[in-house]
């Protein structure tokens, strides 16, 4: 009997390459992911050898604004199942590139989930959108749970909604066995460094290796969140696409604990041996015109379907981030940029 195929796209992101190492460990199953050319390969470093041997691990070329590279990847993938990941995914970016992330966000969903229409209409499908959808929320409204108002507060987020209803409308129109989900905030080791928590983690690492003046620079750090850990992240979506999928279902995933982003700069500080030293300085540069500032999800809906809870704790995740960081810049600090 054949291993199912499973279709990645953003493999060599933070949580692709997490739900990567989730299959491979967990899973019988042969694995296709889906990379620009330009992709840097660092979050995959570790599984060279077995996408050079092909072992269970293969990577296909394309990307979300190219209909036929996305068709071409969909034939040779043949999947199963599948986790469309890969989005223009920070939104602070969206402020500066608005079009670029509805483009790459909302018709790069369109794109895949139509190639998959016509190619392997049967896979299970998970459709990756994003608590920004729900932006600004009063504080009567907590917890967030899936019935929750749209307001998104950003370029990214206003993608978002448009990637999340796409999903839901390729399930409802085409009866294809399509889930989308609502995850709110999730880190841990190979977070990119253009978000808070991970810039956090990287100025302090460079500080501690003496590259750059110890000063944190930050943003809003009043904003609301609850953190998750990467790795209880891709768990739950192995969950999502093999415990009773159900088609057009949607779903709000995220941790327990919630604090504000002070707290989790806060957090990284006190693990450090210079924090007596460091300073925190606001940059005007790393604010939003706006933001979601109220992120604390109800999760029940999805925990009573697939019995998910997390596991990892917010310390663990928080340290092993700023240890990631630690070992990057002591290997190569020298040519990192204070993002």
């Amino acid at each position: 009997m054949a291993k199912p195929r499973v279709f990645i796209t953003g493999i060599t992101g933070m949580v692709g390459s997490h739900l990567a190492d989730y299959l491979l460990k967990n899973a019988d199953w042969d694995i296709f992911g889906l990379c620009r050319w330009r992709s840097p390969m660092d979050n995959l470093g570790h599984l060279a050898a077995r996408i050079n041997a092909k072992d269970r691990l293969s990577l296909l070329y394309g990307d979300l604004r190219d209909t036929l590279s996305i068709r071409d990847a969909v034939v040779a993938a043949r999947p199963d199942y599948v986790f469309h990941l890969a989005a223009q995914s920070f939104p602070r970016t969206s402020f500066d590139a608005p079009l670029d992330t509805m483009e790459t966000n909302i018709q790069g969903t369109v794109r895949v989930l139509d190639a998959l229409r016509a190619h392997a209409p049967k896979a299970v499908i998970h459709v990756c959108a994003s608590s920004e959808v729900f932006g600004r929320v009063p504080r009567e409204k907590l917890p967030i749970d899936e019935e929750c108002s749209f307001h998104p507060a950003s370029p990214y987020a206003i993608s978002k909604v448009g990637t999340d209803l796409v999903g839901r409308f390729y399930a409802e129109a085409y009866g294809m066995t399509v889930m989308t989900t609502r995850m709110f905030t999730h880190t841990g080791p190979r977070r990119g460094d253009v978000f808070a928590e991970s810039t956090f983690a990287k100025q302090i690492a460079m500080i501690e290796h003496d590259l750059i003046p110890p000063v944190v620079k930050v943003g809003n750090l009043k904003s609301l969140r609850t953190v998750a850990d990467v790795r209880d992240a891709v768990h739950a979506y192995f969950l999502l696409v093999t415990v009773n999928p159900t088609a057009g279902a949607y779903y709000n995933i995220g941790g327990t604990h919630s604090c504000t982003v002070e707290d989790i700069l806060n957090t990284l500080l006190s693990f450090s041996p210079r924090r007596a030293d460091i300073r925190v300085e606001v940059d005007p540069d790393r604010l939003r015109p706006i933001d979601a500032d109220l992120q604390v999800p109800n999760t029940a809906k999805f925990e009573a379907h697939t019995g998910w809870k997390p596991q990892i704790p917010y310390q663990t995740t928080l340290r092993d981030l700023l240890d990631y960081w630690r070992s990057r810049v002591a290997a190569e600090g020298d040519r990192f940029l204070t993002r």
